[in-house]
Formats: structure tokens, C-alpha cells, sequence
């Protein structure tokens, strides 16, 4: 058995079963994710109270700082289609499938955060992969209180 050239590689399909692969994305959580609790535990330590998916508001935002005026997404990278990192890529197999399912999700986010906007929040988005460097996080949450007022 020969190497695969980059070219057939390309063309494989998923590595597991479709009912493990649909076991898998099931499993995906929504909310209370990882990146979300590390937001959140980020803004505790720097002084910041605030709420978590109000569902009063569009999108269900993962964070909302009412006196701030600032609702925060934590978006997963793959999800939410993150341009220029490599999580939000679209997977080989199926492609058709996740190419709408991803442009839908963009398009809604995109509603979402411009509704917002009308009702005169300031919406932000955190990735999942500025969620990994601690040091990064605080600093992207740093600059997002940055110009404005005092805790």
C-alpha cells in the first residue's frame, strides 16, 4: 500500500461512522461551553459583573453587562465560521450540507448583532481560539473597557 498524495487526501471522507459522527455533534453544547467559561471567569477576575443568556434579547447573548451596555458573543470557531482560523474550516464530507448550515449561522448571527446594535447595545465577539491564551483573553477583555467608563 502506497501514500496517499495531498490531492486524495483531500477527497477522503470522515474518519468515523455517520451515527458516531452524529453522536459527536449531538454532544456539541450551546451553551456553558469551555471558551464561555473562560470569558466568564476572565471578567470575574478583572472586577466585572454581568449576566448570562438573556433571553430577552436577541441571540440569547452568552454575556450581557447591562451597565455597560455590552453584550458579548463567545463564538466556537467552527460554529460560527471564525475567517483565517484554521477551527473554522469546512469539513470534507457532506460539504453542500455544512456550507448552509454554516451560512446560515452566519447570517443569523449577523441579524442578531445588528438588532442588537438598533436597541443601542455595543456588541462584541470573543472566538473560541482567544480563549486559550489566558494572558490574550484578559488583554481582548482589557481593550474592550478600555475607552470606556470606570467599574
Amino acid at each position: 500500500m502506497g501514500l496517499i498524495s495531498a490531492s486524495e487526501l483531500g477527497k477522503l471522507v470522515d474518519f468515523v461512522s455517520k451515527e458516531k459522527r452524529s453522536r459527536i455533534m449531538r454532544g456539541s453544547r450551546s451553551r456553558d461551553t469551555q471558551p464561555e467559561i473562560l470569558v466568564r471567569r476572565a471578567l470575574h477576575r478583572l472586577g466585572y459583573r454581568f449576566r448570562i443568556h438573556r433571553k430577552d434579547l436577541p441571540g440569547k447573548p452568552d454575556i450581557v453587562l447591562p451597565k455597560h451596555g455590552l453584550v458579548i458573543f463567545v463564538h466556537g470557531c467552527f460554529w460560527h465560521q471564525h475567517k483565517g482560523c484554521k477551527d473554522g474550516r469546512i469539513p470534507q464530507s457532506n460539504k453542500d450540507f455544512w456550507a448552509e448550515k454554516f451560512a446560515r449561522n452566519v447570517a443569523r448571527d449577523d441579524r442578531d448583532r445588528g438588532v442588537l446594535r438598533e436597541l443601542g447595545w455595543r456588541v462584541e465577539v470573543i472566538w473560541e481560539c482567544e480563549s486559550r491564551s489566558p494572558e490574550r483573553l484578559e488583554a481582548k477583555i482589557s481593550e474592550l473597557f478600555a475607552s470606556r467608563l470606570p467599574l
